[in-house]
């Protein structure tokens, strides 16, 4: 069954606490664990850049991460569930008692991706030639 958390994840937040070596390679992983899990997420940074969205998983950009993750924090927990993703106390304290929180040390600690297969899986996928499925993998990331 699909998760229906919203995850708001701190981008350098997270990228400062993970073993992961650039945004991209973060974003990468996060678009990953939210789409496995079935859920949506957002992540934000602090500064200038291109959002984006990439399946499940939005990239957003603003002039201060912090205060971008609070209001949608606020715009949605009455709606949704709301897992906020960061080891930044004064985010936590104003997001609100209907977030759950869970530092960017401990979501690393319980990460679990899925687990990369080299043989031909079952079904259509394993009948498509490596072009088309890597057509459908640059679809997939939003490329």
């Amino acid at each position: 069954m699909p998760d229906t958390t919203l995850y708001l994840f701190d981008g350098y937040n997270l990228l400062h606490a993970g073993p992961y070596g650039d945004r991209r390679e973060l974003v990468d992983v996060l678009a990953s664990y939210v789409a496995a899990q079935g859920a949506r997420g957002i992540v934000v940074f602090d500064g200038v850049g291109t959002d984006a969205d990439l399946g499940p998983l939005a990239v957003r950009f603003a002039p201060d991460a912090d205060t971008l993750l609070e209001r949608l924090a606020a715009e949605n927990r009455r709606t949704t569930r709301v897992l906020l993703i960061s080891s930044d106390t004064t985010v936590s304290d104003t997001a609100g008692i209907q977030v759950k929180k869970l530092s960017s040390q401990t979501f690393f600690r319980d990460l679990e991706l899925p687990v990369h297969r080299d043989e031909k899986p079952a079904g259509l996928t394993g009948r498509l030639d490596e072009e088309t499925r890597a057509k459908l993998e640059r679809l997939r990331r939003g490329q």
